[in-house]
Formats: C-alpha cells, sequence, structure tokens
C-alpha cells in the first residue's frame, strides 16, 4: 500500500541522515599527503565574516571560515600579476560552528587563532525620536 511504502522511506531517509561520532582524536596528517612544510609551520585563521558594508542583508556572516596565512609574494616581471608559490594562501574553508573549524585544525595538524564573534550593540530608542525636533536624535530626509 502507499502508506506502508511511504513510512519505509521515511525510515531509510531517517537513517542515512545520521551523523557518525568518533570519540578518540585523530591525526589525519600522514594520510592526506599533503607536504610537512605546510602541515608543521602553517598557522590558520578561524574566524567569522563581517556583514557586507554595500548590502543591507546579513547573508554569509552566520558560518565560520578558515584561511590560511600568506606566505611570500611577488610580482611576475612578465605581466606584472602578483605570484605566489603556495596552493593553500587563497583556499578559505566553512564550517557551521567554531568547534568544528577548531576539530577540522587540530585533525590537520595546524596551529589556528580565533577570532571571536563580535555581536553589535543594539541602540535602544524609541519610535517617536524619528519625529522629533532634536537634533541630535531626529533622523534626516536629506
Amino acid at each position: 500500500s502507499l502508506s506502508t511504502s511511504t513510512w519505509w522511506l521515511a525510515q531509510d531517509q531517517t537513517r542515512d541522515t545520521q551523523l557518525i561520532t568518533v570519540d578518540e582524536k585523530l591525526d589525519i596528517t600522514t594520510l592526506t599527503g599533503v607536504p610537512d612544510e605546510h602541515i608543521k609551520t602553517r598557522k590558520v585563521h578561524i574566524f567569522v565574516p563581517a556583514r557586507n558594508a554595500m548590502q543591507s542583508g546579513a547573508n554569509n556572516t552566520k558560518k565560520w571560515k578558515m584561511e590560511f596565512d600568506n606566505r611570500e609574494r611577488w610580482e611576475n616581471p612578465l605581466m606584472g600579476w602578483a605570484s605566489t608559490a603556495d596552493p593553500l594562501s587563497n583556499m578559505v574553508l566553512t564550517f557551521s560552528t567554531k568547534e568544528d573549524a577548531i576539530a577540522f585544525a587540530e585533525k590537520n595538524g595546524w596551529s589556528y587563532d580565533v577570532e571571536e564573534k563580535k555581536m553589535p550593540k543594539p541602540k535602544s530608542k524609541s519610535y517617536g525620536a524619528n519625529f522629533s525636533w532634536n537634533k541630535r536624535t531626529r533622523v534626516s530626509t536629506k
């Protein structure tokens, strides 16, 4: 019947979405194939990006980002382009929580620096302050 097959489908979908958790701390640096110079000497910066000043929305400001420190750059003499020999310098990783980003950095053997999320302080004022004759609280329409 239709209801039985729908129930089995729902059971299969909930079973497939369960997460696998590992209790012990893993070090995967030997499995990644990344050279030792990119593991032992790298420092990553974990942060929440600021809101885009050119737009009113707050999209992409809820996720935590991880980016690598910059290595030596030089100017290409032929074309004048900025060049680098660092494959990780332009890579930015996105995580849903700070703990996930820290766990990923520790798992790969990178030292990390965490910049805490900055929450703006809301300015409280009454609705009537928009129509006040006081110049300090009045919002100009010009």
